[in-house]
């Protein structure tokens, strides 16, 4: 990730999970001079964090930091004994991680 990108990200943090902008993103991320210079400096970068998958945009043009999916379902915890009564029904639970507790401890 470059300066500009950096810049870009730092300052839609701030957003939360609104959308911004893009001139506003211009205008703000960086220096005053920048923008005065450039108006449209970000929305290069803009476009570039958008295809990496960094940031997401609406319809009107507006810009920001993609939320994160917190069900990832590549991952899920399985009791181990649901997991048995699953193995006995013939059913294989893709990505479970059962828990082994020794019983020693």
């Amino acid at each position: 990730m470059d300066a500009d990108e950096r810049e870009i990200v730092h300052f839609l943090q701030t957003w939360g999970s609104s959308f911004v902008n893009a001139k506003e993103i211009a205008r703000r991320a960086s220096t005053k001079k920048r923008f005065s210079e450039d108006p449209d400096w970000a929305k290069p970068v803009l476009m570039r964090l958008a295809e990496n998958g960094i940031l997401e945009s609406d319809t009107s043009g507006r810009y920001r930091i993609k939320p994160e999916n917190k069900h990832d379902k590549a991952h899920r915890w399985v009791s181990p004994d649901i997991n048995q009564i699953l193995k006995e029904g013939g059913v294989e639970v893709e990505g479970a991680h059962p828990i082994n507790i020794d019983e020693d401890i």
